[in-house]
């Protein structure tokens, strides 16, 4: 094979416990890319070549061991590891030394995985763009004068450019579907509860959650058995993985009347539409449905995790103000001008609006709506200073009401601008319909290869 960095995650375990290809192989293989492409997009911040390399001979000499045996991969830098710094994408944890392991990362030990090196995430997690003010900001891999999405901005890039074969996220408010939209890659936002937290950084405990990013929506079906499941390190986790046996061509979507399909971009219009006409090929049913307030929904989220983030972080904010980059800090200020009583008012209204969203969806298995209004803009175009605000709301528009309903999504590639740079759907789903989403994803992926495509190579 030509590249082994180019197979799927997929490919890639079978050959390697096929030992068609040996694990040094393919880790060398990820290595020599992020050599070439880590100058362009930063993608990475410590790359633990050494260790990856000792643990990838470690795997060749012993007999596999589970579906991820000898596979090497990077995640966002907020899943700790028990001996190693996890920057979280900030000064002020720039040589914090996590005491603990993720329960997530063990599970991917466990099932045969080994780490490769951290990566690139917007400061603390708390932004949909890409900027990090501390370490660089990561750069879009189809054109690296735009913006990758955020916060898992690091996962997008390096799964988009062939740096590892797939990546961890986490989603509280789009930050693993915007990197996804933006970096043409597929990535799924879990049902909040279903993956466990457990040695990650928090940012808002009733909205975050875990999920991966990868080349397709197969390669996360591998992954999502290993990682689902309950963990009474975490408490709030409940449900196990649970396979959805029917079809695509059993299954409805529902498109959406209003709200996600309000001020399109045109290029992104016609992506959405051929999107829509693309699972009608595959046998899925496509109705309209009249969703709830999406704005309302949207404001109740930003309510819910400004003022989440800016109490765990107003001790820090308290005794080392400068250590904050001047979005994340303008972001997290803005927190307590919320009352207490509207928090606790955005909390009451998530039960009454959950219930009126799957009335509305009805028979429905998914909503697909687009990711986002446009396709990734500038970074000189969204490097705003503390006037963040307007850029926000415009690029996690269509991302904060699935947290806050608790919901899984999937975002896939769909086509691309006419500028060249990506654009993505998202489905929607019922809650722990996660495996239902992956199984519409699939089939769209078998009839268009958008998810095929990749970011022209550096000279």
């Amino acid at each position: 094979m030509s590249d082994p960095a180019l197979l799927s995650l997929g490919e890639a375990a079978a050959a390697i416990r096929a030992r068609t290809l040996s694990s040094r192989e393919a880790t060398e293989a990820l290595i020599a890319r992020i050599r070439r492409w880590q100058p362009i997009v930063n993608a990475f911040l410590p790359l633990d070549e050494e260790q990856a390399l000792a643990r990838a001979d470690a795997a060749d000499a012993s007999e596999p061991a589970g579906p991820l045996h000898g596979v090497p991969l990077a995640h966002k830098d907020m899943f700790y590891e028990a001996g190693k710094v996890s920057t979280c994408g900030s000064a002020l944890r720039r040589d914090w030394v996590a005491p603990e392991t993720a329960t997530v990362l063990e599970r991917l030990s466990a099932a045969g995985a080994f780490r490769l090196g951290a990566l690139q995430m917007v400061e603390f997690a708390y932004g949909v763009t890409g900027h990090n003010s501390h370490y660089g900001h990561c750069r879009n891999p189809w054109n690296p004068e735009h913006v990758t999405g955020g916060s898992s901005s690091g996962s997008g890039v390096a799964v988009a450019a062939g740096l590892t074969f797939a990546a961890l996220g986490s989603d509280t408010g789009g930050s693993v579907r915007l990197p996804a939209h933006f970096c043409g890659v597929t990535g799924l936002k879990t049902t909040f509860g279903l993956v466990s937290r457990a040695g990650c950084m928090p940012l808002s405990h009733s909205l975050d959650t875990i999920g991966p990013l990868a080349r397709s929506a197969e390669d996360l079906r591998l992954l999502m058995p290993i990682l689902a499941g309950p963990d009474p390190r975490d408490p709030e986790t409940g449900g196990r993985w649970t396979p959805d046996p029917r079809a695509a061509s059993e299954m409805t979507i529902g498109v959406p009347k209003a709200f996600y399909v309000d001020g399109l971009e045109p290029d992104v219009a016609r992506a959405f539409e051929a999107a829509i006409a693309a699972f009608r090929s595959e046998g899925v049913r496509i109705v309209e449905v009249d969703l709830p307030d999406q704005a309302r929904i949207a404001g109740a989220a930003l309510i819910v995790l400004a003022s989440e983030a800016a109490a765990l972080h107003r001790n820090g904010l308290r005794r080392s103000p400068e250590l904050y980059g001047t979005q994340t800090r303008a972001r997290l200020e803005n927190g307590f001008g919320y009352s207490a009583v509207q928090y606790v008012d955005a909390l009451r209204f998530r039960g009454p609006a959950l219930a009126a969203q799957l009335a509305a969806m009805g028979a429905c298995d998914a909503v697909i709506t687009p990711t986002a209004r446009f396709a990734a803009p500038t970074i000189a175009e969204t490097d705003v200073g503390d006037r963040v605000d307007p850029i926000i709301a415009a690029v996690s528009t269509f991302m904060r009401g699935v947290n806050y309903l608790g919901l899984p999504s999937l975002a896939i590639p769909a086509g691309f601008s006419d500028a060249g740079l990506p654009i993505g759907v998202q489905l929607i789903g019922r809650p722990y319909g996660d495996d239902a989403l992956l199984t519409l994803g699939a089939a769209f992926q078998s009839g268009t290869d958008h998810h095929l495509k990749r970011p022209p190579e550096p000279a």
